[in-house]
């Protein structure tokens, strides 16, 4: 730790609010364009739902962020050797972009996914030029949505920092991870399961701001014909006289004559349209792998697993597979470079369960207890024994006492 002086506190020193008077009033002269949102963040549909179908999407959004993307060397088995200090690992575990941390920057990426179907994974800033050699490194990574299609290029709605605002831009497919909803068919296809709650819903919406404004939808059968202007007026005029009486009545009551018959529209199709919703919301559970106790936090293990087995783990692939396909060169993947998924296994282990795991996983060699240590969230340990790969249960050879094969003890010689 570097010791400084009260001197040197003094000149060094910064507050946030120093010298705030003497900075020019004109905020965007002096910093830019300011706007009162963020204008980075995609403008999706879907999440700004007003209904459940918000809930769905950002609960999956963020079990797809919680999921650690890495890039890392294997090793000729193609297991986990190391992480890669480069660019592109500082955008997949610290900061993506000025605007976005890595785990911001995962669940962009999976909001834009479920909202369009299709999701692009831009580099904006590179060591070198990608239009000229593939041999660069990835600086800043922003998601951007495809606004159109052509053969080898795509144009894309990009937030630029530099300006504070999105703009499109046309770039090459090659230097785009372009990735697709695995869900396509179930959640963004025109008469998808998804989409068709989402019309259900904003019809049974419509209705309820109907029904709020006082509109009960009455036809009123009068117990004589009305043709003649006089009968007409007559009508009217009993119209007005119920409408009277239902806004004069704290609760809504009006009376009638015997001779007349109220029926009230809508009633059946609000009912069917309830019904409706209610199938819809269960298939659409069914085939995203989700439960009630799934979204209120309270699933057990199988339901968990279950659902990330379906639904989180093929678009997390989805992701991975572009980013290796795009940000990987031939000469990256030769030198056993990769980027790959990393889950903490104890994320969804009940406390008094991970003892028994870690004693298992440790008596059959498959983790140190120090490994153990590091996915739980503890310091390691100083035992160097801590580091080593040991069943503590059975007795190790410096530990034994018993001697060499090829080794001979003297007997003891007996005075």
């Amino acid at each position: 730790m570097i010791e400084i002086g009260l001197t040197d506190r003094l000149m060094h020193a910064w507050n946030a609010f120093s010298n705030w008077e003497q900075r020019s009033p004109n905020l965007s002269q002096q910093y830019g364009l300011t706007q009162s949102f963020r204008p980075d963040r995609n403008n999706l549909r879907i999440t700004n739902e007003r209904s459940i179908i918000a809930s769905i999407l950002t609960r999956m959004a963020m079990d797809v962020a919680s999921i650690d993307l890495l890039h890392v060397r294997l090793d000729e088995d193609k297991r986990f050797l190391e992480e890669i200090d480069s660019g592109l690992n500082n955008c997949l575990t610290v900061e993506a972009n000025l605007d976005q941390a890595a785990r911001a920057f995962r669940q962009d990426i999976a909001q834009t996914l479920f909202d369009e179907g299709v999701a692009a994974i831009v580099p904006v800033d590179t060591t070198l030029n990608p239009n000229v050699t593939g041999g660069y490194d990835i600086l800043t990574l922003r998601v951007g949505k495809i606004t159109e299609w052509m053969p080898k290029h795509i144009k894309v709605d990009l937030y630029n920092e530099e300006k504070g605002k999105r703009q499109q831009i046309v770039i090459p497919k090659k230097m785009a991870a372009i990735v697709e909803n695995p869900l396509y068919s179930v959640m963004n296809e025109p008469n998808s399961t998804l989409q068709r709650l989402i019309r259900a819903l904003n019809t049974m919406d419509t209705m309820d701001e109907k029904n709020a404004q006082g509109k009960l939808d009455l036809i009123i059968q009068l117990p004589y014909t009305i043709k003649s202007e006089a009968r007409q007026q007559q009508a009217e005029k009993r119209r007005k006289d119920i409408e009277f009486q239902l806004t004069g009545s704290k609760y809504g009551i009006a009376y009638t004559d015997a001779t007349e018959k109220v029926t009230q529209l809508n009633r059946p199709v609000e009912n069917n349209l309830l019904q409706k919703v209610e199938y819809l919301t269960k298939m659409l559970y069914s085939q995203l792998g989700l439960t009630e106790e799934i979204m209120s936090g309270t699933a057990d293990e199988r339901a968990m697993l279950n659902y990330n087995n379906r639904t989180i783990e093929p678009v997390v692939t989805a992701i991975v597979e572009a980013m290796r396909r795009t940000f990987l060169t031939k000469t990256a993947r030769s030198q056993r470079q990769s980027i790959v998924a990393t889950r903490n296994p104890f994320r969804l282990v009940p406390v008094d369960q991970i003892a028994e795991i870690a004693d298992k996983f440790t008596r059959n060699e498959i983790m140190t207890a120090n490994e153990i240590r590091s996915v739980i969230g503890m310091r390691p340990a100083d035992d160097p024994k801590a580091d080593e790969l040991r069943n503590s249960n059975m007795p190790q050879e410096e530990d034994s006492g018993l001697v060499g094969e090829n080794e001979y003890e003297e007997p003891a010689q007996l005075e």
